[in-house]
């Protein structure tokens, strides 16, 4: 079967780098199915699973935005935070996830609404991808 050359890269370094049959990502125009040979696009990303299919196993890698550019050949996936579902850490999405709730239920505190929404979605996203859950 066909594949396409994968690049998960971060500003920290690259994240993700494989052949695979299919990617699947959130964009904020849509889920988007991305197969070898598919047209030259450039689209931005919500915060989500990728989904790799390779052969018959899926991999996931969490993202926190950014942008995909797609080629025939090539897709490079450039977030501003991604983790491979093996190496995201538990507890520490699981404590992030309760940081964010606690501020978001705080009313007597001062508190930025909209990035303690952003950071309660990148936990539940990382949470969701560590559990294969997508």
């Amino acid at each position: 079967m066909k594949t396409v050359k994968v690049n998960v890269v971060t500003p920290d370094g690259p994240v993700y780098d494989a052949e695979v049959e299919m990617v699947s990502v959130k964009a904020q125009s849509g889920e988007l199915g991305i197969l070898p040979g598919h047209i030259p696009m450039v689209a931005p990303l919500k915060t989500g699973a990728v989904r790799l299919k390779k052969g018959s196993s899926t991999e996931l890698v969490a993202v926190s935005g950014g942008f995909i550019e797609v080629r025939p050949d090539n897709v490079t996936i450039l977030a501003q935070a991604a983790e491979a579902a093996e190496d995201i850490d538990l507890e520490r999405a699981q404590a992030s996830r309760e940081r964010a709730e606690s501020r978001l239920n705080d009313k007597a505190e001062q508190i930025d609404a909209h990035r303690a929404e952003l950071a309660l979605r990148r936990a539940i996203n990382r949470i969701d991808v560590r559990n294969n859950r997508m």
